[in-house]
């Protein structure tokens, strides 16, 4: 098994189950899913190269995004009509980056998935600075519905292409757009995000896992640890201040770029 050959599969799937759990509770929090973090956790630990790492992780993204999703629209109604408009674009352009991070070296791919992480953590530090210094100045918060169904359908093509390039990472692209320019709040922006790339997460899974780029036996206990915690994370979501949530993301993106850039 790639990575994990000399672990007996039980030791594997107690470890995996227990990372799940921290991971789910982490992917409800901050409306990621779990995989940025996921990923080069499965690189450091069971030594899998970058293409494998993400292909094992969309196996644990793909239920805990479903519960996340849930949860959210518990808590508040979820706009699904222009999220559905965002997921319709990003089905084939995950595709097209599946097909494309698998003709990619593994370094570089890992490098590559480093600095796009670091942009998007230092745009969040900028953001948590701003919310939190100057928060009564800024502009209300909109809905959705306030926008053409075009507008979300163009960021879930940009969306697609971040999901299918880096098995998950649509919605770390899409969150920080839907906050900025469409100006809905961060929990609002996560759930949209979520929602958006749901469909396109089954072709990414499909497509990993085609090409052989899926562990099944570290991917399903992951996914069971992680569904378990998920719903603890969306809680204290709603429980934090916008900017903290923000402060937090991007930290934990830093800590995700730390490790990646630890296997290259």
């Amino acid at each position: 098994m790639h990575g994990a050959v000399e672990l007996s599969w039980y030791f594997l799937a107690a470890g995996a189950l227990a990372g799940g759990a921290l991971i789910g509770f982490t992917g409800g929090m901050l409306g990621i899913g779990g995989g940025l973090l996921a990923i080069p956790l499965l690189g450091l630990i069971l030594g899998m190269d970058q293409q494998m790492a993400q292909g094992t992780s969309l196996i644990m993204v793909l239920p805990a995004v479903l519960l996340t999703l849930r949860k959210y629209n518990q808590h508040s109604r979820i706009d699904f009509r222009a999220a559905a408009a965002g997921a319709c674009s990003a089905i084939f352009f995950t595709w097209v980056g599946a097909r494309l991070a698998l003709g990619i070296d593994s370094r570089l791919l890992r490098m590559i998935y480093a600095i796009f992480v670091l942009f998007v953590a230092l745009f969040y530090f900028y953001q948590a600075y701003r919310g939190a210094g100057r928060s009564h100045s800024l502009p209300a918060r909109r809905q959705p519905g306030d926008y053409h169904r075009g507008w979300f359908a163009l960021l879930g093509v940009m969306a697609g292409l971040a999901g299918g390039v880096f098995g998950v990472g649509g919605s770390v692209l899409a969150v920080p757009v839907l906050t900025t320019v469409f100006r809905l709040s961060q929990v609002g922006a996560q759930a949209i995000a979520l929602s958006m790339i749901v469909p396109g997460t089954f072709v990414a899974l499909i497509t990993y896992t085609a090409h052989g780029q899926t562990d099944w036996v570290a991917g399903v206990p992951l996914a069971l640890g992680s569904i378990m915690f998920v719903p603890y994370g969306v809680r204290m979501a709603y429980a934090l201040p916008e900017a903290r949530l923000k402060l937090m993301f991007a930290c934990m993106l830093l800590v995700i770029m730390v490790l990646l850039l630890l296997k290259v």
